[in-house]
């Protein structure tokens, strides 16, 4: 009877170590979906020929820029996540827990593309630095910024939702 005892405590503590939670921290049990709060372009910089229009998650809180795209399956092409920082720095991300290959494009405090890694494979938790200092990053799928032939330089303007969907 001990011994189960013990044996049962063992796989709650195990399962409670490795379990998602949220920042209530709850054990996250279903898929996170994508809640549109915003609307972003990405415009040529030469030009201001639009390239791109997407709907955006922004992720600006810590528990939000922690968290990111991790444990989701898969984002629509006319999706992305946006981070919003307090401050113009190097930033570095990782891919930890994503589950499918990004584009991940820094931005500084002018809206301007300061790098990008292209191609970031799921579940590498090897660090991805931008190429400057970034205030913005978008995560997109990968090969997209090939595809829109986004380049440094190229220029950002975003508005947030009134209403969260």
């Amino acid at each position: 009877m001990k011994m189960r005892w013990i044996a049962a405590v063992l796989v709650a503590m195990m399962l409670q170590s490795n379990s998602c939670k949220d920042k209530d921290n709850k054990v996250l049990t279903k898929e996170v979906s994508f809640k549109k709060e915003g609307e972003l372009n990405l415009k040529k910089s030469d030009n201001d020929s639009l390239l791109v229009k997407l709907d955006i998650e922004i992720a600006n809180t810590d528990y939000e820029t922690q968290t990111g795209l991790m444990y989701r399956k898969s984002m629509l092409s006319d999706r992305g996540m946006l981070f919003i920082f307090e401050d113009e720095r190097p930033r570095s991300f990782y891919m930890k827990n994503t589950q499918f290959a990004l584009d991940i494009i820094f931005l500084n405090a002018e809206n301007k593309v300061v790098s990008i890694q292209k191609n970031a494979k799921p579940f590498d938790k090897a660090s991805l630095p931008s190429e400057g200092p970034a205030k913005y990053v978008l995560e997109v799928n990968a090969g997209l910024t090939d595809q829109w032939g986004l380049e440094p330089g190229d220029i950002m303007d975003f508005r947030k939702s009134t209403i969260k969907q």
